[in-house]
């Protein structure tokens, strides 16, 4: 016996719950994927999270390019091992390491000739020769499903035009609904940005909730046999029985969490009118033990009046939609991956990303989590910081939430000026919207940079100009008028800086003087700054 995890703390009332992936009927899936896609003439695109499934989606991507590049492996699997290919880390690792290989001339007509026998892939980077099968978090089902579907079911190829592609999903939980959603675009056509109604959403998240907890209880098999779930006192609670490679992982969910997760369905449905959708499967085992607590504890809370439905993924994406249409606003009431899956397909869907949509959470302890969504989005931007010194990335998100963090604190606290500067920084926002100061598109315009010099510059005069609080209004005043005399200036540092590449210092661990370099190169507005602090 093999013990995986030991010392899993359970609490009264808790979830728990385990699953299996068969890795043999994993790869015969995409085995016949894959010659579908050829087929059809389609693009091949895998679709996954890595960046948060980050112990079972590599496995899976791993999975993907070894069937994908079958023959290979086949014919240089020895060199592979030896040169320590991983192909969990994508096709990527493999030509990263074949600049050191000996029989590289081999192995990469043998790629060529694979790649002229399978679909063409779905691009990550055109001009650079990156596929969607080159990195696992390169392509991240939130940010790509929405973004494919937007564009009618096209993603880049190789050429770097657009193409008809088929998204693969190893997920049936989740799967069903893009295809709901691609369904329902097809028969109905796009949605309408200016009169399309909403999906806000409560999601289950609190204390390592569901899927996104399991990293430390996801496992891939070494070989053949049972695993069991054992109570301290010896009693088998469950069992899966598994094959070598395969995937075991259970999940848990505490009690309170849900409780207060079900009081906030009530609560938002309450307050807007709006009908609340529990999106759950009753033929999935996690979401029928939910069902079960989710009708025991409704009762505990005044819903007379309020609409509420329990309905499965896919049937709940379709309720969404057929109201959507009408522009009508539904309460998903989701777990923790549908909720960072539907808070990206519906914004994308309307306006083409999520980072401009704000997500309020409360927290259980009277808290407050206030959040824009990336969209996927940030590696890319990244990017081309470090190459051409251009920060695209729209933190209109961002400014959003800081205005309910502020009048989080003013209710919390009974802080006049807090609200006063929520106050400030919402009409600043609206200027920002209505005189469009995001970032422009191409180099030669203002980006992040000057997108958050205007902020200021709104916001300060926002709060010079307000009445409820003068001594607010007598600080705001001078560094209002000092950022408006000297607005040409400064936005000509922020452009000019542009087109160059800059350093870092790192990526996941970057260099703090560095990067503040980098992020304020306008001379004049940091002495402004300095001289109004």
């Amino acid at each position: 016996r093999t013990v995986l995890k030991g010392g899993v703390a359970l609490q009264t009332g808790e979830i728990i719950d385990c699953a299996v992936l068969s890795m043999e009927k994993l790869e015969a899936f995409l085995a016949a994927e894959i010659d579908r896609v050829k087929s059809e003439g389609a693009l091949f695109s895998l679709h996954m999270k890595a960046t948060m499934m980050k112990v079972s989606d590599p496995i899976l991507f791993g999975a993907a390019v070894r069937v994908f590049f079958k023959p290979v492996l086949d014919k240089h699997g020895a060199a592979l091992d030896a040169a320590g290919v991983d192909f969990n880390n994508g096709f990527g690792d493999l030509v990263a390491k074949l600049e050191t290989m000996a029989d590289r001339a081999a192995i990469e007509a043998t790629i060529a000739e694979t790649m002229s026998m399978r679909p063409d892939l779905a691009m990550v980077n055109s001009d650079k020769g990156i596929t969607n099968l080159h990195v696992p978090s390169d392509v991240i089902i939130d940010a790509s499903m929405p973004a494919m579907i937007r564009e009618g079911g096209k993603m880049w190829n190789a050429e770097g035009a657009t193409q008809d592609a088929v998204a693969v999903i190893p997920d049936r939980s989740y799967a069903g609904v893009y295809q709901a959603t691609i369904d329902f675009c097809k028969a109905n056509g796009a949605l309408d940005p200016a009169t399309m109604g909403s999906v806000p959403n409560v999601g289950l998240m609190a204390q390592k909730a569901e899927e996104y907890g399991s990293h430390d209880k996801t496992f891939q098999m070494a070989a053949a046999g049972r695993v069991e779930v054992v109570t301290t006192g010896g009693d088998v609670l469950m069992h899966q029985d598994v094959s070598k490679g395969d995937v075991f992982r259970m999940c848990q969910v505490k009690d309170a969490p849900i409780q207060d997760w079900v009081k906030l369905a009530v609560t938002r449905a309450r307050a807007t009118g709006d009908p609340a959708v529990f999106w759950l499967d009753a033929n999935r085992a996690h979401d029928a033990q939910l069902i079960a607590k989710v009708v025991a504890y409704l009762p505990q809370h005044d819903t007379d009046g309020l609409e509420l439905h329990i309905l499965a993924p896919t049937e709940a994406t379709t309720f969404s939609l057929e109201r959507i249409v009408k522009g009508l606003n539904t309460i998903s009431v989701t777990g923790n991956v549908l909720r960072d899956y539907l808070t990206d397909l519906f914004p994308i869907l309307e306006v083409g990303t999520s980072a401009k949509m704000l997500s309020i959470v409360p927290l259980m302890n009277g808290g407050g989590l206030f959040e824009t969504g990336a969209g996927g989005s940030a590696p890319k931007h990244v990017q081309q910081l470090v190459s051409e010194n251009y920060l695209r990335w729209d933190s209109l998100g961002e400014f959003m939430a800081l205005v309910p963090s502020l009048e989080h604190i003013a209710s919390s606290t009974d802080n006049a000026q807090a609200q006063v500067l929520a106050d400030a920084l919402d009409d600043a926002t609206i200027r920002f919207l209505d005189e469009d100061k995001s970032p422009t598109r191409r180099l030669g315009g203002i980006d992040n940079r000057g997108s958050h010099f205007y902020l200021a510059l709104f916001w300060a005069e926002a709060l010079a100009t307000q009445t409820q609080e003068p001594a607010l209004a007598d600080a705001a005043k001078p560094f209002a008028e000092a950022l408006r005399s000297q607005e040409a200036a400064i936005v000509e540092e922020l452009i000019a800086v542009q087109g160059s590449n800059v350093d870092l210092g790192g990526y996941y661990r970057p260099d703090a003087n560095k990067c503040s370099a980098v992020m304020r190169p306008s001379q004049t507005f940091n002495a402004t700054l300095a001289g109004w602090q």
